[in-house]
């Protein structure tokens, strides 16, 4: 679904990404965690086509992003990448039905249409009784969730979502992670997550660990690797212990 090949990024003198190669797959939940400074939000940006990688190339959907003019990056951008933020970045003279809409406004759909999206995904939030009010009448839970159903509006290939739960407290942190885990099983949503929550990371699909622009492990695929590793040590030693009671018997038999 996504196939990240050869990335790399400097700025100025500072290399801020060196030679990036991931894969990530279609109903993946995947967290990138790492401390700052490690690249994370830059992977996630050049992912979101939001800032060009100096080298390497990126697949998203079937679709190489560094083919795209400046257009129709921004038509693929809009219609194939949804975008949630630290901070719900709602627009505040628009109520919560009005900021869902506009993405899909901007794609080129009708006004009725866009509105049709947009209250069935407040439906599925349990917002729909919020349509009207605007940020500055919603908790920090309802921000959140509303700004999820504006990164759902256009039906995405993949939601990039960055520290999207770093401002909220514990239970609202909870119900927005089971949010996203809601939306992969019932919409076969894709999404990377950038994280500093051991908790989410915790539960994700795969967590990747980056330090100093590089991919330093990935987490649930190494643990994988050691599972099927000692899966196989034990397979082997079951084989030579059956190995080593055949010859026994064999032995007593000839005595």
């Amino acid at each position: 679904m996504i196939d990240i090949k050869g990335i790399t990024k400097s700025f100025g003198s500072l290399q801020v990404l060196k030679g990036i190669d991931l894969h990530i797959g279609k109903g993946e939940v995947v967290s990138i965690v790492g401390p700052s400074g490690a690249g994370k939000t830059t992977l996630l940006q050049i992912i979101g086509t939001l800032d060009k990688p100096d080298s390497g190339q990126i697949i998203i959907d079937g679709t190489d992003v560094s083919r795209l003019n400046r257009k129709k990056l921004s038509e693929f951008r809009n219609q194939r990448i949804g975008f949630v933020f630290q901070f719900h970045q709602l627009l505040p003279e628009f109520t919560a039905l009005e900021n869902i809409m506009i993405p899909a406004l901007i794609g080129g759909k009708s006004r009725s249409e866009a509105k049709k999206k947009a209250e069935a995904l407040l439906d599925f939030m349990g917002l729909a009784d919020r349509a009207k009010h605007k940020p500055n009448e919603l908790s920090g839970g309802e921000k959140q969730r509303v700004a999820v159903a504006r990164a759902l509006v256009n039906d995405p290939a993949v939601i990039l979502a960055d520290e999207p739960s770093g401002s909220l407290d514990s239970k609202n942190k909870e119900e927005l992670h089971q949010l996203f885990f809601s939306l992969r099983d019932k919409l076969g949503q894709t999404f990377v997550i950038v994280t500093h929550d051991e908790n989410l990371a915790k539960i994700t699909d795969r967590t990747i660990a980056m330090r100093d622009g590089m991919l330093e492990t990935d987490v649930n695929a190494a643990a994988d690797a050691a599972t099927a590793a000692s899966s196989s040590t034990a397979t082997t030693d079951n084989d030579t212990d059956g190995a080593d009671r055949a010859d026994e018997n064999a032995d007593g038999k000839a005595e």
